[in-house]
């Protein structure tokens, strides 16, 4: 028996790592005993992030309490992973933090079925967002363990992330190659391996506590840990990638960075990347900037180039100015060297041996509670097919996308209880549409599409907050008439101040901490309290998402899902049941909230995702 001693807030623990089958049956009657007196703490060590690459190891599976940690070395394989396997069914409780992960990692390499794991689990990382969901970055103490543990268990808590960094720099690995060579016996691995659980068992407790002391209802934490579950079985299914469309686009995307690199560099910009070249050929062309950026140059970055080049977000032709020709090759190189990186390049990259790639579904990224999905899936332009287009859906299946309508517009009508606005999404019908109404409601019956969008403008703006200026850019409009706009827009639909005040004062008296609809605590900086409707109608909008992805479990239908995108399902069916799917897709993802219709309207492709947005295939 490897043992090993450390000390956690004052109190001496112990890490042991059974040899052989004696020190295995000691574990297994600690196991039994531990069992009766409480949840048990469960982890992993494996060879790095992408479960499903062709290699990976599971290597280490540790079980611990408050005092006393077990490393099994899976990695040995015989009685070593038969005794890990047979111990986690045991386990009445769980706790793990970072769940989703290790029930992956145990689903795909220990034959531990996640759900039949993930209803006796504690997430401690879920916990922790619950009670503060900010980064360090913005002021919490983030969701990382190190931390946690640092405030809430041992300032002198170690961080086993950083000191086996270290410790891979010293034998000549990298931060990521570490994981996978660094030597199984390694006393530090072990050690840290074994001191994890204990500091997740310290933790669940004290977590609990204060989750009580805030008064957060039990229900969202059961609620969060389902959304977890869902998302992990969405990551197990992964997406299906077109390989030859995929080596084809990499290589297309590559000419056309190098293309629109050469037209950057006839005014004198070498490096589409260098702001500061882009900055003097501007100005050079009489351009005006007046944007900084933190450090105090002129920016160029997306935000200031598109409008130079009479683009709106969806990179479509503003018609308010003749294109800067440099400001567009700037753009269209950028984009097309990151598309194929970060895309084409990586999917082929990170494909696991079926084929797939598994982006991770983190269903508590921001702070509002709003899920993010990895591979830069999230940030995918709404109007693109090309990126698209490399994902399949399974042999005789189709795409299916369902999305909620206006979401943003009818959450926030609903919980400003905004009375013209409400009127027009109860009575409005099928065809209703937000903005038209709202512009027609200002300027009366002869209201033009140019109005619509100066309107859905300023309403974006009460949604997430953005300025005049803002708003100014994203429309082509000039920011005396979007001021104008916004005034008439607080006129017609006065109950929006009103709530946003109202909730600012609620968030001071509870210490600068605003409560959801659905209890969720959003945390608003001093300077930017302003940020609390946007914060609202996000955390409602997640929330729906979330209950939408409960509805499609009980109707059935979460086989068939592939990934969560914002306001939207993507889902892979088969081909001959695709319209009804579709349409019980749609009742799953329909419901009401303060008497506001919350509608959803799914959509049928072909075989590949990009044919929902314009591929041939």
């Amino acid at each position: 028996m490897l043992t090993f001693r450390h000390t956690v807030a004052g109190e001496s623990v112990t890490v042991n790592v059974p040899e052989d089958t004696t020190d295995l049956k000691l574990f297994w009657d600690w196991l039994n005993r531990a069992r009766e007196r409480g949840p048990i703490a469960l982890d992993t060590e494996t060879t790095g992030l992408n479960i499903y690459s062709a290699g990976y190891r599971l290597r280490t599976v540790q079980f611990g309490d408050a005092h006393e940690a077990w490393v099994l070395l899976y990695e040995q394989g015989g009685y070593h992973a038969q005794y890990a396997r047979e111990a986690i069914p045991r386990c009445r409780e769980v706790l793990i933090h970072n769940a989703a992960f290790d029930w992956l990692v145990l689903d795909e390499h220990a034959g531990i079925r996640l759900e039949d794991l993930a209803p006796h689990t504690t997430d401690t990382r879920i916990l922790a967002a619950l009670i503060d969901p900010r980064q360090p970055s913005e002021g919490g103490a983030g969701t990382a363990l190190k931390p946690l543990s640092a405030k809430w268990i041992d300032p002198a808590a170690p961080d086993t992330q950083g000191g086996l960094t270290r410790v891979f720099n010293s034998l000549g690995f990298t931060k990521e190659t570490g994981w996978a060579g660094i030597p199984l016996t390694h006393p530090t691995y072990l050690l840290y391996a074994g001191l994890d659980v204990i500091l997740t068992a310290r933790l669940a407790p004290v977590l609990r506590r204060e989750l009580d002391r805030l008064g957060v209802r039990h229900q969202l934490v059961t609620y969060e840990h389902e959304i977890a579950r869902i998302c992990a079985v969405m990551q197990r299914a992964g997406l299906l990638v077109d390989q030859d469309y995929t080596s084809t686009l990499a290589g297309r995307l590559a000419e056309e960075a190098e293309r629109y690199a050469t037209v950057a560099a006839r005014y004198g910009v070498t490096k589409v990347g260098s702001s500061a070249q882009v900055t003097e050929a501007l100005l050079g062309m009489g351009e005006r900037l007046t944007e900084r950026t933190k450090g105090g140059a002129l920016a160029t970055d997306k935000t200031v180039l598109l409008p130079l080049a009479d683009l709106d977000r969806d990179w479509q032709r503003i018609g308010a100015r003749q294109p800067n020709a440099l400001a567009d090759a700037v753009l269209r190189a950028k984009r097309a060297g990151k598309w194929g990186k970060t895309y084409a390049e990586a999917f082929l990259a990170n494909l696991s041996t079926a084929g797939r790639i598994h982006p991770t579904v983190s269903p508590l990224a921001a702070r509002t509670g709003r899920m993010s999905v990895t591979a830069g899936l999230h940030q995918l332009p709404s109007s693109d097919h090309m990126i698209r287009r490399a994902i399949l859906a399974e042999p005789g299946h189709v795409m299916v996308s369902t999305d909620f309508q206006a979401v943003e517009m009818r959450v926030l009508a609903a919980l400003a209880n905004v009375r013209r606005m409400k009127e027009g999404f109860i009575n409005g019908g099928d065809e209703f549409d937000i903005h038209t109404y709202t512009a027609k409601l200002i300027k009366g019956e002869n209201a033009t599409p140019r109005h619509r969008k100066i309107f859905k403008g300023a309403g974006f703006g009460k949604v997430y907050g953005g300025g005049v200026a803002t708003i100014a850019k994203q429309t082509g409009a000039e920011e005396a008439e979007i001021a104008q706009a916004v005034a008439a827009y607080d006129r017609a639909f006065p109950e929006i101040k009103r709530a946003s005040s109202r909730w600012q004062r609620q968030a001071f008296q509870n210490r600068m901490v605003f409560i959801s609809a659905t209890g969720r605590r959003l945390p608003l900086d001093r300077d930017r309290t302003y940020s609390v409707v946007n914060y609202a109608c996000q955390s409602a909008a997640r929330d729906l998402l979330g209950q939408a992805l409960l509805n499609i479990e009980g109707a059935g239908l979460l086989e068939y899902c592939r990934l969560p995108i914002h306001d939207e399902v993507l889902a892979s069916v088969p081909q001959r049941d695709a319209e009804d799917i579709a349409r019980e897709f749609q009742r799953c993802m329909s419901m009401d909230l303060y008497d506001v219709p919350i509608t959803a309207d799914p959509e049928i492709g072909g075989r590949s995702w990009g044919s929902l947005y314009g591929a041939d295939y």
